[in-house]
């Protein structure tokens, strides 16, 4: 039986060319199968939601179902499935067996709390959808926080592929009532994907059967499609079936060299053959092109001249990722650049916590917080958090892109069902948060948490040589720190530069140590900066140690500086003393140096007579390696 019946005519097809050029990618990776495209391209230009024609909503209790429906049931007492009610059933042959299902919220991350406590009507429409019991005509407290621990075993996502960075940033979305009750099945009777509708800047969910279905046929999906580690299976299911982890470890070695091969292979980077050293001539007036504004506005230095024709320059200055070095090394090996062959490995967290693992020959080194890549060690995270629980230990964690800053797509909680949805959407790592961070008092707010910026000038990897520049970058939170409201950004953030009326407290570095001290004064800047240029050293010695690709490559005409992120918490020393422990939370390539041209004017100078006129001499700047 076929509903709502098609009708093409030239116009229609012209719309489908352009409907299936536009999104043909994007359904695939979905796996809706290609007979639904024609009415699915239907049903959304014309608003065709026809699921109630075919499928119905039955209550059922608990206790009157099997083991598996009982693991899957999201609700206590009566539970809800989805099942065929049209008498004809569904045929899976059928070219309109495809389904809009509706999403009842769509959000991102840092705007759940504000929704649920601002928008008429959504957050009982949510305690219901999640049966929890909500009397109150108003928001409370209570029920905010029970519908945002909940969510994590309703909550689907999507991203967009294009725009911004924040515009990029992933949206997690909840669906209706139909398609929240279809529950996960090892034997899925349907599919189903999100779908972002391009044309008309909408999202909705694609139902499809995966078999033919009679009438009273349960709808079910399975939530880890395309998963065939039974293992990750299993940890990824968590949030609805409880499983045992007995089998695991949760001990984290350095990957196999693969995982860097992979990593090289996927960057399309082509390393340089060898070369010769260059030494620049003393005279020689250096000419540098970058399409970097910051430097072509800031870079005064006598030696230096800005050019426009990049085919003459002596100096290359990126702000995009250099891919072909063998090129480059081939045909202008004595052209320097800002970049070394395979960075990636300090400034991607994923690589990063990869490579410090060097240092200890396994476990996290005491200046990086403890790493998970929730890609390739989601088992060996959830033991761990077990672990904890089991001890009574603090088990709050944070989760951050691989490759995104600014405190974007950042999410903290102690709720290991939030954790593990996360790895649905972009390739992130789990970092043990800072419970016990040294914290600043600011006059006007509190005991704030704050962090540090250094520039580091990589020199040369063979032999090893680094710089950090003696003046450092601050960073506050706006509200007093504590263990709560994981998602009040103002509190358990710094990163205030980039938001629109947001507070950014400035304070100069030689105003804020005398400041650090007084508050601290057991504790010299000078001592807590050489622990700081100690974890730096070590890193950079391990992410030098091996040949590229597993290591950076000791390219003879490459420099390059780093934005390096700390923070200090509270630690024991050998023997029980309190410390103040460096934190290394990332590397930057390229960094925004927007602060340090405007109180230093002669930033840029500094950074190139230190990397290509080898004058560290002159510039205020310390060897650390």
């Amino acid at each position: 039986m076929m509903t709502n019946p098609i009708i093409m005519n030239g116009e229609d097809d012209e719309e489908f060319v352009v409907f299936v050029t536009l999104h043909a990618v994007a359904l695939q990776s979905s796996g809706i199968p290609h007979i639904y495209w024609r009415a699915l391209h239907h049903k959304i230009t014309n608003e065709i939601y026809d699921a109630g024609d075919v499928f119905g909503i039955m209550q059922f209790q608990e206790g009157d179902d099997d083991e598996e429906e009982k693991n899957n049931s999201r609700r206590a007492g009566i539970s809800c499935k989805v099942v065929v009610t049209r008498e004809s059933g569904l045929q899976a042959s059928e070219p309109t067996s495809v389904f809009l299902v509706d999403h009842a919220w769509t959000y991102r991350g840092d705007h759940a709390r504000q929704q649920l406590q601002h928008i008429p009507g959504l957050l009982p429409r949510m305690a219901t959808l999640m049966g929890i019991d909500f009397q109150s005509e108003a928001p409370d407290a209570d029920t905010v926080e029970l519908v945002m621990e909940r969510m994590w075993k309703y909550n689907q996502t999507y991203h967009l592929t294009h725009g911004s960075a924040e515009e990029k940033v992933p949206v997690w979305y909840i669906m209706d009532e139909f398609g929240s009750q279809v529950p996960h099945s090892q034997q899925p009777s349907c599919g189903m994907a999100p779908f972002y509708y391009i044309q008309g800047q909408l999202a909705y969910s694609v139902l499809w059967p995966l078999q033919d279905l009679q009438e009273g046929d349960e709808v079910t999906q399975d939530y880890t499609y395309g998963e065939t580690d039974p293992l990750v299976r299993k940890c990824r299911l968590l949030p609805w079936i409880p499983a045992d982890l007995e089998e695991v470890s949760s001990a984290t070695t350095e990957p196999p060299d693969s995982y860097y091969e992979n990593i090289i292979r996927e960057n399309k980077e082509q390393l340089p053959v060898e070369i010769q050293p260059y030494t620049v001539p003393k005279d020689k007036i250096l000419k540098v092109y970058s399409e970097m504004s910051q430097v072509i506005n800031n870079l005064t230095h006598s030696q230096f001249q800005i050019t426009e024709e990049e085919e003459e320059a002596d100096i290359l200055w990126n702000y995009n990722h250099i891919k072909d070095y063998r090129k480059l090394s081939e045909e202008r090996p004595h052209v320097m650049l800002n970049q070394f062959p395979c960075e990636s490995l300090v400034t991607v967290k994923d690589c990063l916590a990869a490579v410090a693992r060097r240092v200890k020959g396994g476990p996290t080194p005491d200046w990086l917080p403890e790493t998970f890549n929730l890609q390739t060690e989601l088992p060996q995270f959830i033991k761990h958090y077990q672990l904890r629980q089991q001890r009574g230990e603090n088990n709050i964690w944070i989760c951050k892109p691989w490759n995104l800053a600014r405190g974007l797509d950042t999410h903290i909680t102690n709720n290991l069902d939030y954790i593990i949805r996360q790895r649905e959407s972009t390739p992130k790592v789990v970092c043990k948060y800072i419970e016990d961070p040294v914290l600043f008092n600011r006059e006007d707010v509190g005991m704030v948490k704050f962090d540090i910026r250094y520039m580091v000038m990589l020199r040369s990897v063979q032999p090893l040589r680094i710089y950090a520049y003696n003046v450092f970058w601050l960073r506050f939170a706006n509200r007093p720190f504590s263990l709560d409201h994981f998602d009040d950004y103002q509190k358990h953030f710094t990163v205030m530069n980039y938001a629109e009326d947001v507070e950014l407290k400035q304070v100069h570095y030689d105003d804020f140590i005398p400041m650090f001290e007084k508050q601290y004064p057991q504790y010299s800047w000078k001592e807590v900066e050489a622990e700081l240029f100690k974890a730096l050293k070590e890193l950079f010695q391990a992410a030098t140690s091996r040949p590229a690709p597993y290591g950076i490559c000791p390219y003879q005409s490459s420099r390059a500086i780093y934005a390096v992120d700390l923070m200090l918490k509270w630690s024991k020393g050998q023997n029980g003393e309190r410390i103040m422990q460096p934190q290394i939370l990332e590397l930057n390539f390229s960094p925004d140096c927007a602060r340090a041209c405007l109180y230093h004017p002669f930033f840029y100078n500094h950074m190139f007579q230190t990397l290509f006129l080898d004058q560290p001499e002159h510039c205020p700047v310390t060897q650390i390696a």
